[in-house]
């Protein structure tokens, strides 16, 4: 993948794929099945590009073939890309930045583009060095997660969870669970890691309140 240094290595004009409930975050990986005529027509066209691709979610407004466009999406690479047998794309995005979406253009192709802004979002560039979180911010979110897995009948590799980094763990988990799309928008905004951890961790406990659950069901 380029060596994006600065906000400005970005391409500013994107196209842009709305997806709802579905959310890329800078350095996840993104698996997609594209099938509708104008998204392959999109991802034919980026592959003889740059290669990079706007995820964003919608909001209330627009129509119904053209809704308003979520204020904040993020800046997504194609890492992987296969053709199958009949005609749908397998695509995996990677997470690039984060970025404001300005203006849509009035452009003739069969899929939405607008100028990204960036400057907002320039720290995903550069993501070196672990996030801190205290032992009792980590426990804190452990426990919200448990209960909220064990709500849904769900289940993780505790083991791997554990070991491994904060920011992989994070974001795995904010784009994997299944947070409504106003949800997964405010994991997307959340103030760089540390302020998605703790949105992570608020989202969880909430659900277990909203679940009734109570302090009988932590870990174990």
């Amino acid at each position: 993948m380029p060596g994006y240094l600065h906000a400005a290595d970005l391409p500013q004009l994107i196209p842009v794929f709305p997806l709802d409930g579905a959310l890329l975050l800078p350095g996840g990986e993104l698996p997609l099945q594209i099938f509708e005529p104008r998204y392959l027509n999109m991802i034919d066209d980026v592959m003889a590009g740059e290669r990079v691709i706007g995820m964003i979610q919608t909001r209330a407004g627009g129509t119904r073939s053209q809704p308003r466009l979520a204020a904040v999406g993020c800046l997504g690479r194609v890492t992987n890309y296969a053709e199958t047998s009949d005609g749908r794309y397998l695509i995996t995005l990677t997470g690039v930045c984060r970025f404001e979406a300005g203006d849509e253009l009035v452009l003739q192709t069969p899929y939405r583009q607008v100028r990204a802004k960036y400057d907002r979002f320039a720290g995903d560039l550069n993501r070196e060095g672990e996030a801190a979180a205290s032992e009792d911010a980590r426990q804190r979110f452990a426990k919200a997660l448990k209960r909220y897995l064990n709500a849904r009948e769900l289940d993780i590799d505790w083991e791997t969870a554990n070991s491994a980094p904060l920011e992989a763990l994070v974001n795995s988990l904010a784009m994997g669970l299944p947070f409504e799309p106003a949800e997964k928008q405010a994991l997307l905004e959340a103030d760089g890691l540390e302020g998605r951890f703790d949105t992570l961790t608020a989202l969880l406990e909430i659900d277990a309140l909203e679940e009734g659950d109570d302090e009988g069901h932590g870990l174990q």
